[in-house]
């Protein structure tokens, strides 16, 4: 296998941080992607709810990160550059 390709069973446990303001998401697991019709990966779903799981938390809080502003797939991590104000709701 080329190693160019990367599975999702490799980097579901892959931290994502936002190289942007220094904050962490948790890993690709507790998130999402939307892919598009055709096959291209277009958001990263980002799970916000901060206190992780609880029967409280009657919505949970999503944002969508455009594709775009996934950096780079390092080793272990996801990198993402985007400003927190750019960051839009999910509806999900």
């Amino acid at each position: 296998m080329s190693e160019d390709i990367k599975l999702y069973s490799e980097i579901e446990r892959y931290e994502i941080i936002n190289v942007n303001d220094g904050e962490k998401y948790s890993t690709l697991s507790n998130n999402d992607i939307i892919i598009d019709e055709q096959g291209n990966l277009k958001y990263l779903i980002l799970n916000e709810t901060k206190s992780g799981f609880s029967f409280f938390n009657s919505k949970p809080d999503f944002s969508e990160v455009p594709w775009q502003y996934v950096k780079k797939i390092g080793t272990r991590t996801i990198i993402i550059d985007i400003e927190q104000d750019m960051l839009r709701e999910s509806h999900i």
